[in-house]
């Protein structure tokens, strides 16, 4: 990867897209670091660090800490995806979506991005007003600022974020290297890194201040915590082969991850040999590639967002009091219980069945098989071919959604077995890291192809 990047810098025109998305990544931090006015930050990091296990703790990794510091770019990218994965949906659904998607070429892609912005526009807008209700519901606003004008100013410099941060993604997809949704993505959750590494060696100290006797509950209510902070100060606590055990975790997720992102079966398919006019086509053999992780990362995603939202909603209606029934219920639905987990799992290979059958339809693979002339040796064109592809379909849908079900629950049994609940979401992050920079690397790659560079691979 190293080696790709500094052959790509050397071909001039290669530098200069890798400097132009240097540059929209650095306008992307910049407006991370610019907090919107009229926000108690403060009082919102905390809220939203008691709320870590919801939904919105997912939000806050996307965007890079972003949203629990209110800054320009706190949406982030987050509307696009969701419009990304709606107009995906309704593609299938809608005939008319569907035949701009396979019949209208270049131009019904655009008309699809088109669409696709305006409804990023408009949940931007819901998420804002949800943002600004949810602050000003926690009292998290500064003082003086419950007037229209505040408001007003809050939600517009949000919308306007994420219009921004959406038009960047689009220039870096133009102008730059890989896909800019991607990319923007990808630093956001890099740049938490550095914030990730603070907090385990916080968690060494803790863990060697509460061995030593120095931290207790006592000690730190007497300082002026309160006895959930204390708790939760304690509840950080991380011994040193904790770490150790996470970063060999996180190592061998990677390596696991490499591996699969590249695994396909290959279906072997030979064409008949056919006569038009004095030349004889076909003949030759090929075969059809079917990715394991076909689905990417969007059933982590979707059976994230769906698990955590009953614990979203009561947390945003208020936690229940210790030692109450509405407590033991609350706990038994949390982040970090079994019955998340068992059900976070489920959801993963509902949605990774779900999304597979969207982007692959072996009834149509067929037919196109069947109109050029190929088949797949042993089975007749028609329905056994179909049947062959589909069961197939199923084989590897199956092992994928069981691989995304593994990175997805990992760092949430690690959590549970370190007691620390910081990694939650450290799965979907990898992957997403990952395979981003993987895209990116054959993007560079394949460029330097089509420019005839030689020697690049040795």
């Amino acid at each position: 990867m190293i080696q790709t990047i500094r052959k790509a810098w050397a071909i001039p025109e290669l530098r200069k897209k890798l400097v132009f998305t240097l540059l929209i990544l650095l306008i992307f931090r910049i407006g991370n670091a610019i907090t919107v006015p009229y926000i108690n930050t403060g009082l919102l990091e905390n809220q939203l660090n008691s709320m870590g296990a919801t939904i919105l703790g997912l939000y806050d990794v996307m965007s890079g800490g972003a949203f629990a510091q209110a800054t320009v770019f706190a949406l982030s990218i987050q509307p696009y995806i969701n419009s990304s994965i709606i107009i995906q949906l309704l593609t299938v659904a809608i005939p008319y979506l569907e035949n701009l998607a396979k019949d209208g070429g270049e131009e019904g892609r655009k008309k699809i991005q088109s669409i696709t912005r305006y409804t990023t526009v408009a949940i931007a807008i819901l998420q804002a007003l949800g943002y600004y209700f949810m602050m000003k519901r926690y009292g998290i606003l500064a003082p003086g600022a419950d007037g229209i004008w505040p408001a007003l100013v809050i939600i517009v410099t949000l919308i306007a974020g994420s219009s921004f941060v959406m038009w960047m993604g689009e220039q870096v997809t133009e102008f730059g290297v890989g896909n800019g949704i991607s990319i923007i993505l990808f630093a956001g959750i890099v740049s938490r890194v550095p914030s990730m590494v603070q907090n385990l060696y916080k968690g060494i100290t803790t863990w060697n201040s509460v061995r030593t006797g120095t931290m207790t509950l006592e000690t730190l209510t007497q300082t002026g915590y309160s006895a959930e902070q204390a708790q939760s100060i304690l509840g950080s606590a991380m011994a040193p082969w904790g770490v150790l055990l996470l970063l060999v975790g996180g190592l061998a997720l990677i390596v696991f991850i490499v591996f699969i992102n590249d695994a396909e079966r290959r279906i072997p398919v030979q064409y008949a040999k056919r006569q038009v006019g004095r030349k004889m086509y076909g003949g030759q053999s090929s075969n059809l590639p079917m990715k394991v992780g076909m689905a990417g990362v969007l059933p982590v995603i979707f059976a994230q967002s769906i698990a955590s939202l009953p614990i979203t909603i009561w947390s945003f209606a208020g936690i229940p009091a210790e030692g109450t029934v509405s407590r033991s219920i609350y706990n038994a639905i949390d982040t970090k219980s079994v019955i998340y987990m068992v059900v976070y799992f489920i959801m993963i290979i509902g949605f990774s069945y779900f999304y597979a059958s969207i982007q692959f339809n072996p009834v149509e693979i067929a037919n196109n098989m069947k109109k050029q002339g190929g088949f797949i040796p042993g089975f007749r064109p028609g329905k056994p071919t179909v049947d062959f592809i589909r069961k197939v379909l199923n084989k590897i849908t199956l092992f994928g959604a069981i691989y995304l079900g593994i990175v997805a629950i990992c760092p949430l049994l690690i959590g549970k077995i370190l007691g620390n609940n910081s990694v939650a979401v450290g799965g979907t992050s990898v992957i997403i890291v990952v395979g981003v920079a993987l895209e990116t690397v054959k993007a560079l790659e394949s460029q330097m192809l089509m420019r005839q560079y030689k020697g690049f691979l040795e």
